[in-house]
């Protein structure tokens, strides 16, 4: 089963400095019926003003990713790192028993970005953070695993989480197509970053997503120049 969320389906709110659209409940957005998808908790898509970001907060016990589209967000954190994700790239927080950080987009553009949220496999463990380039022309035409919670994938070079899932990324040019295998028991959530594909030939747009469910296989076919993002986590 595919569902199409369009972006005009989103939570949305406004605070001026962000500008946040929300694929499940989140702060002042609450939809039972969007309460998640799988191990998958959180998908904002935040435009963040120059100058501006969140100050220092804490979480504890959740995987979170940030995805850069556009621009470049720094971090930093209770445990002393500091780091610059640019667009493209990747960067993995481990709340684990807990962290305070702050994120700031100390550019003079505005930075567009995915947070991800997945719940992980157990409870607590070690905070960490790490960051890692993807170049966007080494994924074009194919997936690429950018953050799991399996060997394998880690040792391909992919971050590493605490939880049975991955975050995949492709890009596409107008008329290409990957096919892709979903395994046994997973949930799949698909956000079209740029263009927009089929997903099964189910039209979806730049920033809607595609909420996959009880499907082996989907065919991503690129109707213009493509970029996309999966996740796929554990169906709770």
């Amino acid at each position: 089963m595919i569902e199409k969320r369009d972006f005009s389906s989103l939570g949305h709110a406004n605070h001026g400095w962000l500008n946040a659209r929300h694929h499940f409940s989140f702060g002042g957005y609450h939809d039972p019926a969007r309460m998640g998808w799988g191990a998958l908790r959180v998908w904002n898509d935040d435009e963040i003003a120059p100058k501006s970001g969140f100050p220092t907060h804490p979480h504890r016990d959740m995987e979170i990713i940030t995805y850069v589209r556009t621009g470049a967000i720094t971090h930093r954190d209770s445990l002393g790192n500091e780091g610059r994700t640019e667009a493209g790239d990747v960067q993995v927080m481990s709340a684990g028993t807990g962290v305070q950080h702050s994120e700031f987009n100390l550019e003079s553009e505005e930075t567009r970005l995915f947070q991800i949220w997945i719940i992980p496999d157990a409870p607590g463990g070690a905070p960490r953070w790490d960051a890692k380039q993807f170049p966007k022309g080494e994924r074009s035409g194919k997936l690429e695993v950018l953050a799991s919670g399996r060997d394998e994938d880690i040792e391909a070079g992919a971050l590493m989480i605490r939880a049975d899932a991955r975050l995949s990324g492709a890009t596409l040019a107008a008329g290409d197509s990957i096919t892709h295998r979903i395994t046994d028991g997973m949930s799949a959530y698909l956000v079209v970053s740029a263009g927009s594909v089929t997903v099964n030939g189910i039209e979806i747009g730049t920033r809607d997503a595609a909420a996959i469910t009880r499907e082996t296989e989907i065919t991503v076919s690129a109707t213009q120049d493509a970029e996309f993002l999966i996740a796929e986590t554990r169906t709770h």
